[in-house]
């Protein structure tokens, strides 16, 4: 009976650590701060991650923030109440100027996410139609400014052969070509096709062409993160990576929760991931032609007086990722 009874609790004990090994396991989930600089198709790895799970297999309790531009994600990296960011590459140069973050991994290259749109009326069809042209963007010194340079200087116009402004937001933007204030605007092609969809506009070409080694896209970490906890930002990367590789073989899934995030359409979501899908990194791995193009425009937009070491910039310890 001894024996009996001793099984029987032994039975009871394996029992309820079974029962209670969920609960532990949810308990353990590390609370992670992450934010975007702006709301985009390539940010919603994720958004994929929390519906999908892929944070919580990581050990992550996850929460999202949109910060509103570059600078801002920068602040909230800096005050310490966000621990990873999704920004632009040209945010490196925060990390030169002293930001305490670093670059901890890249997820998408050339800036196919930076278009000229013009009004539906116009005559401009290509590179060539905007020589002495006045191109307006929410801010200059900006990505977007850098490439009109690049776009002017390889046409063989020189930097001073294009007209540049900052409207403050996209919707001034729009405004201003609409009423012919401005010759074109840059823009996400999302803005472009909806313009289209209204028959008030089109995106013209994609600037991409003219920074074919970039890196459009970069993770940031708080450098006490890196420093202090390692583990959790390798899980981190874990996390996001794998929210891309399902996005790149799920376009139903990845467009329905797109059109619900973005709050777009589904045909103009659709024709996105078409474009965007296979740009987006499988790996997280830095170009070196990328990060010296970057390293280049940072002082060619007058942020830095010198490129900045690579190494002040960004850590290749957590790449390439294994999802």
């Amino acid at each position: 009976m001894r024996v009996g009874r001793t099984l029987s609790f032994m039975a009871l004990a394996f029992a309820t650590l079974v029962y209670r090994a969920p609960l532990d396991r949810a308990q353990a989930l590390d609370k992670v701060h992450a934010g975007t600089a702006v709301a985009l198709w390539a940010f919603l790895p994720l958004q994929i991650g929390q519906e999908q799970g892929f944070w919580q297999k990581n050990g992550i309790d996850l929460d999202i923030t949109n910060n509103g531009s570059d600078a801002k994600l920068q602040q909230a990296l800096t005050a310490g109440s966000i621990d990873f960011g999704l920004g632009s590459g040209a945010a490196m140069a925060f990390a030169a100027k002293g930001s305490p973050v670093h670059a901890v991994a890249a997820f998408a290259g050339e800036p196919k996410t930076v278009t000229i749109i013009v009004a539906a009326d116009s005559p401009v069809k290509g590179p060539a139609d905007l020589k002495g042209k006045l191109v307006v963007m929410p801010g200059v010194g900006s990505v977007s400014e850098w490439l009109v340079w690049q776009m002017a200087i390889q046409e063989g116009w020189g930097k001073d052969g294009i007209r540049t402004a900052g409207q403050g937001s996209i919707a001034a933007n729009v405004a201003a070509i609409k009423t012919h204030q401005a010759d074109a605007m840059t823009g996400p092609p999302e803005v472009g096709y909806l313009l289209e969809k209204e028959g008030e506009g089109h995106v013209a070409f994609s600037l991409a062409q003219f920074a074919p080694h970039f890196h459009a896209h970069i993770i940031f970490a708080r450098n006490d993160i890196i420093q202090n906890n390692p583990d959790l930002v390798t899980r981190f990367l874990k996390g996001f990576f794998a929210g891309i590789a399902y996005m790149k073989t799920h376009k139903a899934e990845t467009t329905a929760l797109a059109v619900k995030e973005l709050h777009n359409t589904p045909e103009i979501m659709n024709r996105i991931y078409d474009e965007l899908a296979p740009w987006l990194e499988s790996d997280g791995h830095f170009d070196p032609q990328a990060i010296a193009v970057l390293k280049k425009s940072f002082v060619d937009m007058g942020i830095l007086d010198k490129e900045p070491a690579t190494e002040d910039i960004i850590t290749t310890k957590f790449v390439p990722v294994k999802p």
